[in-house]
C-alpha cells in the first residue's frame, strides 16, 4: 500500500524534501530505502494517531485517529510481509532519520495543546501530512521503484492516502 514512502508527513516531508534538496536526493533512494521511508512514514502517523487517542475527546478526531491506527498498521504489514517475500530488509537513510526526528518533535509539541488546540493542530498536520506523503510517493518514488511488486503496493497505497487526505480536510473543518 505505501511501502516505500507511505508517510512523509506535510510537515515533515515538507522540511523533508527542503532538507533533501541541500543534502540528499529522496529520488536517489533504492527500493530497501524507499521501503524503510514508508515503513517510518506509517508508525509516525501511528504514533499522532495515538496522541490523539489519548488526548481528544472529539468525536470525529478519535475516529480518524483509529482509521489511521487500523490503515497504517494494514499497510506495515502487507509492506513486512513482501520483504519477507523478498527476503530482504529495509534500508534506514537520511529521510528515514529525519521523518524520526521531525516526528518526535511534533509529537513533543502537539501533547503540549489542550482542547481545541489540539484537535486543530492535529487534524491540520493530518492534512498537511497526507498532502506531502502523496506528493513524495506519486512523484518520487513510484517512478523510482524498481520492483514491480513493491510499486504495486505503493501505488495502492497511494489511493489510500489519497482517501486519507480527503478525510482530513473534512476534519478540518469539524474541528473549526
Amino acid at each position: 500500500m505505501k511501502f516505500k514512502t507511505l508517510t512523509a508527513a506535510a510537515l515533515l516531508a515538507g522540511s523533508l524534501i527542503a532538507t533533501s534538496a541541500h543534502a540528499e536526493d529522496a529520488s536517489k533512494l533504492n527500493d530497501l530505502e524507499i521501503a524503510h521511508v514508508a515503513y517510518t512514514a506509517d508508525n509516525a502517523d501511528i504514533r499522532y494517531a495515538h496522541l490523539a487517542l489519548g488526548k481528544s475527546k472529539h468525536p470525529a478526531v478519535r475516529k480518524f485517529a483509529q482509521t489511521m491506527i487500523s490503515d497504517h498498521n494494514t499497510v506495515n504489514k502487507l509492506a513486512l510481509a513482501l520483504l519477507k517475500k523478498l527476503n530482504v530488509q529495509p534500508q534506514d537513510n537520511f529521510l528515514s532519520k529525519a521523518l524520526n526526528a521531525r516526528a518526535d518533535k511534533l509529537v513533543s509539541e502537539m501533547s503540549k495543546l489542550e482542547g481545541k488546540a489540539f484537535d486543530q493542530r492535529y487534524a491540520e498536520n493530518e492534512l498537511a501530512y497526507h498532502r506531502e506523503v502523496i506528493e513524495l510517493v506519486g512523484k518520487t518514488f513510484i517512478p523510482n521503484i524498481e520492483n514491480a511488486e513493491v510499486k504495486a503496493l505503493f501505488i495502492k497505497g497511494n489511493e489510500i492516502f489519497k482517501a486519507h487526505e480527503k478525510h482530513a480536510a473534512m476534519l478540518v473543518e469539524a474541528v473549526k
